[in-house]
């Protein structure tokens, strides 16, 4: 870990040993920071994949992805392998267990979140339905939070599956309701079973109905359990109706709303027809596709979601940076990252007036600076 002095921008901030201090030893290196705004370090729990790198085909890249993540701001990230074979997931669990190679620098991956396979058919979307697999305690016997899982997306409707989140939650594994078909009762279920989240709320789920509200209406709610839901939200200008995103912020607010990218391998590729996984994609406009037109995730960087959000629901901009920094960190239960206060961890995201990214530091280090490309 090591020192700096980050001057001249919004505010100064001292890192010492790694982390945030009151000053820096004598000789400390210096980032100039004139006329950026300094945030705390920039926090994504989806990510599929950037730079042409898809973590789901490539799990033995995820190092690599996290060095080309610290270019878009983000500091800390969830690496997420969506429904497939499991051996790539023994592989992303065996990668992410090897730690970095020498040198490495960027990104620093918290855990896995595995999107599936413990989901709904009915509501896959881009997950190959051949590797769907009803919940199975054997299947994920493996899968703690020790071992380096940290999220994992079920539908609680399946047989089984409030069992399962049960076992996952007493590993200390954050479950997330997703990619389902469930009623509000059983997402009520799910939730006294140990859920904590709900992934991309309002898609590859059923819509809010009068009588029959669904997760999209339980997150939305007041019921007392349903307030421990954070839900995370693509705000991306594609997954989400700008009105809808409105809608989730009034109810949600900077506690619950959990800003996420979903972004894949389209990050950083030009448009056009691509191939991601299994899948021939087409990335337009931030936005990844089947060719048919189904939503496959984004090619959208978290601080395009941040700017996006800001601009659309007119909030402040400390709440709206909140989604991506105290709210993640609380969710996976890490008090070192999220605020830029004495002892935690020096983990900065430098903006420009645009919100922007100009420079990442990761434990004092910086890991990014687009003033020098």
């Amino acid at each position: 870990m090591a020192d700096l002095l980050v001057r001249g921008g919004s505010r100064d901030v001292t890192i010492a040993g790694g982390v945030v201090a009151g000053a820096a030893p004598e000789g400390a290196p210096v980032l100039d920071a004139a006329g950026l705004r300094v945030l705390p370090g920039v926090i994504d729990l989806q990510v599929n994949g950037v730079a042409g790198i898809d973590l789901t085909a490539e799990p033995t890249r995820l190092w690599e992805a996290g060095a080309a993540l610290a270019s878009y701001g983000v500091t800390a990230w969830l690496p997420t392998v969506i429904t497939s074979d499991p051996e790539a997931r023994d592989m992303a669990l065996g990668t992410y267990a090897d730690g970095p190679p020498e040198g490495w620098q960027g990104a620093v991956p918290l855990g896995l979140h595995f999107e599936g396979p413990f989901i709904a058919p009915s509501r896959k979307g881009a997950h190959p339905e051949r590797w769907l697999r009803l919940p199975s305690s054997d299947l994920a016997a493996r899968w703690s939070r020790e071992a380096g899982v940290l999220m994992v997306t079920v539908a609680p409707e399946l047989p089984g599956a409030l069992d399962l989140v049960r076992e996952l939650a007493g590993r200390g594994v954050g479950v997330a309701i997703g990619h389902t078909d469930a009623d509000a009762a059983t997402v009520h279920a799910a939730i006294d079973a140990g859920a904590t989240s709900l992934t991309h709320l309002g898609n590859a789920m059923p819509p809010m109905l009068a009588r029959d509200p669904g997760p999209v209406g339980v997150a939305l709610g007041a019921r007392a359990d349903a307030t421990r839901l954070v839900a995370g939200v693509i705000v991306d200008g594609h997954h989400l109706h700008p009105d809808v995103v409105v809608a989730m912020w009034r109810a949600l607010g900077p506690s619950r709303f959990l800003t996420v990218s979903d972004t894949t391998a389209g990050l950083g590729l030009p448009e056009g027809r691509a191939r991601l996984g299994d899948h021939e994609v087409v990335v337009s406009a931030g936005t990844v596709r089947l060719v048919d037109g189904t939503l496959a995730g984004s090619a959208a960087g978290l601080l395009d979601c941040l700017r996006l959000l800001h601009a659309t629901t007119g909030c402040s901009l400390e709440d709206a940076v909140a989604t991506v920094t105290t709210t993640p960190a609380g969710l996976v239960g890490d008090p070192t990252r999220g605020r830029l206060e004495p002892g935690r961890r020096g983990d900065l995201t430098l903006v420009d007036e645009g919100l922007q990214p100009v420079a990442t530091v990761v434990g004092g280090r910086v890991v990014h600076d687009a003033r020098e490309s």
